[in-house]
C-alpha cells in the first residue's frame, strides 16, 4: 500500500521541521494545580478511546507505561488501564525522566495554568507541575530530555521574544539556553529529537535523510545512517532505536552510532501508511520497548522485541 500525498503531508507535518535557531530564556520554578475542584487521582480507566498520542515512555519513578493524549495521561500496568481524575492537560512533546516526566503543550480547560504550558516539569504523575522555562510563552512539539534529567533540547517552531527557530538546549534545568550550532548537518528537515540516558551531550535526530548524532549538545553532527527516511527514534543505553519507511516496509532497528552496526527487530506487520510515531525504551530495563503509529496503534513486548503485544487498535483498547 502507498502512502498517499496526504497522509504523507499529515505525517510530516507533525513530525518533521524545516527550521534551526537558538534561545536564550528562563523561567522561575514553581508547583501549580488546576482550579479544577474534582481531586486528583489515580483509577482504573477500562475503556481507552484515545484520539492523538503525544508521546510515550517509562518514568523511574513508576512502573507503568506512560501514554500522553490530548485529554491527559493514560498509564497501564499489570495489564491494566488507569488515567487521571483531574489535571488532563493535553500534553505536547513529552518525555519520561527517571524523576518523573517533562512535557509542553496545553492545559485543560478550566485550570489555572497560562496557555501554552512552556516546559513543565512533574514528579507526581502529573498531580503539580513545575515550571522549567518558557511559561506562557512557547509550546513545544518537539522536545527531548536525558532519563538522568542533565539535558534538555527543544525545537522553537516560531520566531518571538523568547525562543528563536531552531534547536535549543540546556545543561541546567531550563535555567539557561544555547544555540546548537548545527555543523555538519545536510538534512533538509529537522524531526524527532533523543538524548542519551546519562550523558546529557550526546543526542540525535531523525530526518527525512536519516540519523543525525552528536556527542556536543547539536553543535556537530554526523550522519550514522544510509540515507532513509527515519520517522521515530530513542536511545536504548548507548544504541539507538529507530524506525525506518524503506521501499515500502515500515522497519524497526537498532544502530551503533560509534561502529554503525544495525541489527533488526522484528516486528507484527505495519501498512505503509501507518508508520511509527513515537519509540519507548525502558531505562530500568533495555527488554521492555513500546512503540505507536500513525493511526494510534500501540504496542509493547517485555522480552527485547521478541513477542509483541497489541494493547490499542485505533486508539482503542476493546
Amino acid at each position: 500500500m502507498k502512502l498517499n500525498s496526504k497522509t504523507f503531508l499529515a505525517f510530516f507535518l507533525g513530525v518533521l521541521l524545516i527550521t534551526s535557531g537558538c534561545s536564550n530564556q528562563s523561567q522561575e520554578k514553581k508547583e501549580t494545580s488546576s482550579k479544577n475542584k474534582t481531586p486528583f487521582h489515580i483509577v482504573e480507566a477500562g475503556v481507552i478511546k484515545l484520539k492523538n498520542i503525544r508521546g510515550i515512555g517509562y518514568p523511574g519513578n513508576d512502573t507503568a507505561l506512560y501514554i500522553a493524549a490530548s485529554d491527559g495521561l493514560k498509564f497501564y500496568k499489570d495489564k491494566k488501564w488507569y488515567k487521571t481524575t483531574a489535571n488532563q492537560h493535553d500534553y505536547i512533546g513529552f518525555q519520561t525522566i527517571k524523576t518523573g516526566f517533562i512535557a509542553s503543550g496545553h492545559p485543560q480547560k478550566g485550570s489555572s495554568l497560562d496557555d501554552p504550558l512552556g516546559l513543565v516539569r512533574s514528579v507526581n504523575k502529573g498531580k503539580t507541575l513545575q515550571k522549567l522555562a518558557f511559561y506562557d510563552k512557547a509550546n513545544f512539539h518537539f522536545t527531548a530530555a536525558s532519563y538522568a534529567g542533565n539535558g534538555l533540547y527543544v525545537i522553537g517552531e516560531e520566531q518571538s521574544s523568547s525562543v528563536n527557530l531552531g534547536v535549543n538546549y540546556s545543561t541546567d534545568n531550563g535555567k539557561t539556553w544555547k544555540k546548537s550550532a548545527f555543523k555538519n548537518f545536510s538534512a533538509d528537515s529537522m524531526g524527532m529529537m533523543a538524548v542519551h540516558p546519562t550523558n546529557g551531550n550526546t543526542m540525535a535526530m531523525s530526518t527525512r535523510s536519516g540519523i543525525f548524532f552528536s556527542t556536543d549538545n547539536g553543535n556537530t553532527m554526523k550522519l550514522i545512517t544510509g540515507p532513509i527516511m527515519v520517522t521515530a527514534l530513542t536511545f536504548s543505553g548507548d544504541s539507538i532505536l529507530f524506525s525506518s519507511v524503506e521501499e515500502e516496509k515500515i522497519l524497526l532497528k537498532t544502530i551503533s552510532p560509534l561502529t554503525g552496526e544495525q541489527v533488526n527487530l522484528i516486528i507484527p506487520f505495519l501498512d505503509y501508511d501507518n508508520p511509527i510515531t513515537y519509540l519507548a525504551v525502558n531505562p530500568k530495563n533495555t527488554t521492555q520497548i513500546a512503540f505507536t503509529t500513525y493511526k494510534n496503534d500501540l504496542y509493547e513486548s517485555t522480552d527485547g522485541g521478541k513477542t509483541w503485544n497489541n494493547l490499542l487498535k485505533d486508539g482503542k483498547n476493546k
